[in-house]
């Protein structure tokens, strides 16, 4: 979310949102708030800290490491404060462990991606880290029912071996498959394992469905405005596996000229699950409805308008039988 008043953020997710509420990232507030520092503040396991380069892992929590996990705690007082005894499904955000291995550095210099050992020491870190936060966050609001989002933005380019070194005249090796789908499936067994659900979100072109089908994922949130052709087998052998799709139908940025109303993202959504073989409406599969990407590059008053459209069209989808 844009801005940097985490109380107002939280209350305009809460006034919009409808039935799936969730914690807001506000990455304006600096590095401690923004997508890797705010993971990394709920790892206890190991030690990090900022560096002009960026986020370091370290022998032991630096400042900006203990900032990180302070925000987060503070931000998790004010949504109890907010949401105590509302008994309402809550979603959380982390970044998945191949975007934050893409991110982050090793303690000699350069990312923990070239480190096999290291990668997986950092995976199996999160996995540990999730558990305590949803651990956490069920304590301080009674929910029956949480969902935590895995963040995988660089996941498309790992796989693809386009991350670069820190020298910056080569890439980093591709990370297999095999490989990419046991360190996700070690967050998804995580999550699963605290009675909570999962959800992965790529915003990248060429969202990597058929390694989330060799995963226990359960939901896949994608950019729909980046869906090509080509995938729609791969989206559709997902959906027959009784799996979610979460399209984000909803401009990301205040789109130029008039925005879209809620009827014509709920046309434009029916449009395509009619391209997947779904074309009366009351076949329509259970459906998510997201913004594209993140809001924290939109305007406070789009954001708030974007989260209602969302919810609108998720009430209209409702209304057909989807």
């Amino acid at each position: 979310m844009p801005g940097e008043d985490f109380g107002d953020s939280m209350q305009s997710v809460l006034g919009e949102v409808g039935d799936l509420p969730y914690v807001p990232e506000l990455p304006s507030r600096g590095a401690t708030a923004g997508l890797i520092g705010r993971t990394l503040g709920m790892i206890t396991a190991l030690g990090a800290d900022l560096q002009p380069a960026g986020w370091r892992l370290t022998d032991a929590p630096g400042v900006d490491h203990r900032r990180a996990r302070s925000l987060v705690a503070q931000d998790l007082d004010s949504v109890e404060e907010l949401m105590q005894g509302s008994g309402r499904v809550v979603k959380v955000q982390v970044v998945g462990p191949w975007t934050l291995a893409a991110a982050v550095e090793r303690p000699r210099g350069d990312k923990i991606l070239a480190d096999h050992g290291a990668r997986r020491e950092l995976a199996q870190a999160l996995a540990e880290g999730i558990r305590d936060h949803v651990a956490d966050v069920r304590r301080r609001l009674g929910v029956a029912t949480v969902v935590v989002q895995l963040d995988e933005p660089a996941l498309p380019v790992v796989l693809g071996g386009g991350v670069p070194t820190a020298s910056g005249f080569s890439r980093h090796r591709s990370v297999s498959a095999a490989d990419a789908a046991q360190a996700i499936d070690w967050q998804v067994d995580a999550i699963i394992g605290t009675g909570a659900s999962s959800v992965v979100h790529c915003c990248a072109a060429e969202v990597p469905f058929r390694l989330f089908q060799e995963t226990a994922v359960q939901a896949v949130s994608f950019d729909l405005s980046l869906l090509t052709r080509p995938q729609y087998d791969d989206v559709a052998e997902w959906t027959e596996s009784g799996r979610e799709l979460w399209p984000g139908a909803i401009p990301a940025l205040e789109p130029a000229g008039r925005p879209p109303s809620g009827a014509d993202v709920t046309r434009r959504v029916l449009a395509w699950w009619s391209a997947l073989g779904y074309s009366e409406p009351e076949t329509v599969p259970s459906t998510v409805v997201t913004p594209a990407c993140g809001l924290a590059g939109a305007s406070p008053a789009w954001a708030r308008q974007a989260l209602s459209l969302a919810a609108k069209v998720a009430e209209n989808l409702s209304g057909e039988g989807g």
